[in-house]
């Protein structure tokens, strides 16, 4: 959709609602989570690693850096979607883009139902609440400790990163 940069001013990795995969639960309510966010990037938004030249592991490669997130997922009816989406938000500033990264979620909690807005304003300042409630939530030892799971930085290879492309 790619709304959440130039309309909003709010960057947004999109990712099919068939690659989101949480625990076997794929049919989470639509709301804002907050988490954390694993993506084979550095801090300037450059890939880490290649899954082409991955050695042993099964294709596996660590490398990459784990972001606070705030997630929408819904139909987002202030845009009268017509499909159901997955937008993830990293509260990190990146320089530039970076698509076709690989990224792993960590889902912690919920933080609202997903609503419809009368203007684009309203919209935006509740998308800031969310990221502070997000913020403010994993500075949260319990949280903290959460952001070392080894599964935010090991990406298989790029098989998968095909088949939800599609």
């Amino acid at each position: 959709f790619g709304r959440g940069s130039r309309d909003l001013g709010i960057p947004t990795a999109n990712i099919p609602l068939a690659g989101l995969s949480v625990g076997g639960h794929e049919e989470l309510e639509s709301g804002v989570y907050f988490g954390w966010a694993g993506v084979d990037i550095d801090e300037h938004g450059v890939r880490i690693g290649d899954p082409t030249t991955a050695q042993g592991g099964g294709g596996k490669i660590r490398g990459g850096n784990v972001w606070p997130m705030v997630m929408s997922i819904g139909w987002n009816p202030f845009y009268k979607n017509t499909v159901r989406s997955v937008e993830i938000h990293i509260l990190h500033h990146f320089p530039r883009d970076f698509y076709g990264a690989r990224m792993n979620l960590l889902v912690l909690g919920f933080i609202r139902p997903e609503y419809d807005y009368v203007d684009r304003e309203s919209l935006i300042a509740d998308i800031r609440t969310d990221i502070e409630v997000a913020r403010r939530s994993l500075e949260r030892e319990s949280y903290q400790r959460l952001r070392g799971e080894q599964y935010l930085v090991q990406f298989e290879g790029g098989e998968h990163e095909q088949e939800v492309a599609r």
